[in-house]
């Protein structure tokens, strides 16, 4: 019985390729879980009763991803989606623990809007979903926030989303109050100024598709600014969702010398650029825009070294009226969490990544930026698994994903690899064969 009430079952997985980088497992074994946790490998502990076998004969199981940075719309949204509709979409997709930004309408600068969402979370019962909180009252960029307040109530860091400051000695204050409660600052890196209002990359294709741009110095000139108040001030820092190759040199060289610094990257930044703006198509509308081949070869790169920690799918579903304008007044943003571990494997498929390198990346690598305990199968760990066939192949349409918000450029690719179950704390939350049965019998006459 869990915490929660809910029965966790004794459950062996046996005879899958288990793929556990934080310790260093690649093979084939059988792992037991029972109580909510990885009891052991290979041999059943004292006692073991398993009160279901999973066949995992020819998959791999690995840690549940945990994903930096997911927009559940709630509260606020509804109209887009809800915690329940994106958790269910997250489980479906291997990712059991989700990050949720700040700027939810309230926005998460108090402790009973935390507390809000933990509850709404916990409701369904599927994916785990912690809170950043807001670094200023209101994202407003003036007035510090009651960080100490936030982090009692359960936030994992601290940011201001895309929203400004009102001057870099805000931004030194709060990252001063910060690392007084030890708290890890999400920092987006983007001059205001510099940004000036574009939607794409500043470039020849904006330029001969009449967009207007955001030059890459709008990104490197905040991670600069950021860099000097982060030596100053000893934060724990983390730059969110780079689109530059010289904005990873530069994290790269700061990390180098020793500033306690990470960085992630949004999954479609790896494989989209400039480029796909052509037909003006607003499924591509993203924040940071898509920049040139150059800078995705040196985002792919900065993945492959380690210099970029984690990929995020900073999920952000829209209904379709958000996408229906010309294209620099729609909203920007992917619904990405079914397409996270997806384009991550496409990163194997291609040889840019190893796999274990990859699995990584999303799992002990955010897990470790969020200071949280997950994203690994060491013994004694919470049993947050993903068992995923890595020869099906399938085709992402609309019935195939479970998200509200159908604002992909991905719709009609094709993928090789699919999740086939989903656990966390020891349930099994996503069973692809189990919802394949209840939708035939929904559709029975």
């Amino acid at each position: 019985m869990s915490n929660t009430g809910r029965v966790v079952p004794a459950i062996v997985v046996r005879g899958g390729r288990v793929i556990d980088p934080a310790s260093g497992v690649d093979g084939v074994h059988d792992l037991y879980l029972r109580d909510g946790r990885i009891a052991a490998l290979d041999h059943p502990p004292a006692g073991f009763h398993a009160d279901r076998e999973i066949d995992a004969n020819g998959s791999w199981v690995f840690p549940g991803l945990v994903d930096l940075c997911a927009r559940l719309r709630e509260p606020g949204q509804e109209h887009k989606a809800t915690i329940a509709s994106e958790t269910a979409a997250a489980v479906r997709a291997g990712i059991t623990t989700l990050c949720c930004p700040p700027d939810t309408q309230p926005v998460i600068d108090t402790p009973a809007v935390v507390e809000l969402i933990r509850q709404r979370a916990e409701l369904p019962g599927r994916a785990r979903v912690f809170t950043l909180g807001a670094l200023t009252r209101g994202l407003e960029g003036n007035q510090l926030s009651e960080m100490a307040a936030l982090k009692a109530a359960g936030c994992v860091g601290v940011s201001n989303g895309w929203q400004p400051l009102a001057s870099t000695l805000v931004l030194r204050r709060a990252l001063e109050y910060a690392a007084t409660f030890d708290l890890t600052v999400f920092l987006h890196p983007e001059d205001p100024y510099l940004h000036d209002g574009g939607c794409a990359h500043e470039g020849a294709v904006a330029t001969r598709l009449g967009l207007p741009g955001i030059p890459e110095a709008a990104e490197t000139a905040a991670v600069a600014s950021a860099l000097a108040l982060i030596e100053q001030t000893g934060v724990r820092a983390h730059f969110c969702r780079l689109s530059t190759a010289r904005a990873v040199q530069m994290v790269a060289r700061a990390r180098h010398d020793g500033l306690p610094i990470s960085a992630d990257v949004c999954a479609h930044q790896l494989f989209l650029t400039e480029t796909d703006l052509a037909e003006f198509n607003s499924q591509y509308h993203v924040r940071p825009p898509l920049r040139t081949v150059r800078d995705r070869d040196g985002l792919r790169a900065g993945v492959a070294r380690g210099t970029i920690a984690a990929i995020c799918s900073d999920h952000q579903p829209h209904e379709p009226d958000a996408k229906l304008a010309p294209f620099p007044a729609t909203a920007p943003g992917i619904s990405a969490l079914e397409t996270l571990l997806p384009l991550t494997l496409r990163q194997v498929h291609e040889g840019g990544l190893d796999l274990p390198t990859a699995i990584a990346r999303v799992t002990v690598g955010p897990a470790q930026i969020l200071g949280l305990p997950y994203g690994t199968l060491g013994t004694g760990r919470a049993a947050d698994l993903c068992i995923l066939d890595p020869e099906r192949p399938w085709r992402l349409g609309p019935r195939a994903m479970a998200s509200h918000g159908l604002n992909t450029p991905f719709l009609g690719w094709e993928f090789t690899g699919q999740v086939t179950h989903t656990l966390v704390a020891g349930r099994v939350v996503f069973e692809a064969e189990a919802e394949l049965e209840a939708v035939a019998e929904a559709r029975r006459p």
